[in-house]
């Protein structure tokens, strides 16, 4: 019985240890994707009519 503990709370051991030092992995979200600035066409828009606006002062 003493060797059966003794087996559950190394391998307790053992998986906190691996959780806690593991390389992190990025969590994955399907469906939403970053989108650069410079491939915004949004963002490319907005910067398109602030240009002309600072022009035509």
């Amino acid at each position: 019985m003493i060797y059966l503990l003794a087996a559950i709370g190394a391998l307790t051991v053992a998986v906190l240890v691996w959780r806690a030092f593991a390389p992190q992995q990025p969590e994955y979200t399907p469906g939403r994707r970053t989108i650069a600035p410079d491939d915004d066409p949004e963002f490319l828009r907005k910067l398109d009519e602030k240009r002309r606006k600072g022009t035509e002062e």
